[in-house]
């Protein structure tokens, strides 16, 4: 009988150990499983937002400022005398006119689209980028992935149709810069003017009175 007392702590013991070493063997296996797993799952950038001045614009409803984080599917407005670029890192970048108001969307695979509702905006796409500008009649222009490029695309309200300009050679006469050096925010905000401008004959039209008050 006291031989078997002395043996029943040495067993439980035993039984404790044994239980211990299996459990450290199931978490060292799937520690490596888990870490594979997390490196398997891209991590998306984020777009950055710069706007003219730091004046606020509006993106998905709510006020933003120069440093926000413009994540893709977001909804960007500018008013009459704002606007906005967005860096958009490896892909390049989306400078937004006054008075516009568009849909931006992009991915880690090189994907980057611009919807316009309305408005003017210039997509400045970089090598291997996909870049797209299009409108609620579908897509206005689109960039070469292989060497990459500019779309400058303007939709006025009331226009019937978008206006697209090949600007790829101005900026890049320019380093980028823009026309004559104003920077691409300065460049885009003229060709709003220009895509204004060319609805004036339609205005005329609807009211053939407006030409002589």
């Amino acid at each position: 009988m006291n031989q078997k007392r002395r043996n029943g702590p040495r067993a439980i013991a035993a039984l404790l150990l044994f239980s211990i070493m299996q459990v450290g063997l199931q978490v060292g296996l799937a520690e490596p499983t888990n870490a594979t797993t997390a490196t398997a799952v891209p991590q998306q950038f984020v777009a950055r937002l710069t706007t003219r001045n730091n004046q606020p614009i509006t993106v998905n409803g709510l006020s933003a400022t120069t440093g926000a984080s413009i994540l893709t599917g977001a909804t960007i407005e500018t008013g009459a005398d704002q606007s906005a670029t967005v860096n958009l890192g490896p892909l390049g970048s989306l400078d937004i006119a006054p008075n516009t108001k568009l849909v931006l969307t992009y991915d880690d695979h090189g994907n980057v689209k611009a919807i316009l509702v309305y408005g003017c905006a210039i997509l400045t796409a970089t090598k291997k980028t996909n870049g797209e500008i299009a409108t609620e009649q579908g897509t206005a222009g689109k960039t070469d992935p292989v060497a990459g490029g500019v779309l400058n695309v303007c939709f006025p309200q009331g226009a019937a149709a978008p206006t697209v300009t090949n600007t790829s050679a101005v900026v890049a006469a320019h380093g980028g810069g823009g026309l004559f050096g104003l920077g691409t925010a300065a460049t885009v905000a003229i060709f709003a003017g220009i895509g204004a401008a060319a609805l004036t004959p339609l205005a005329f039209q609807d009211n053939p009175s407006g030409a002589n008050p």
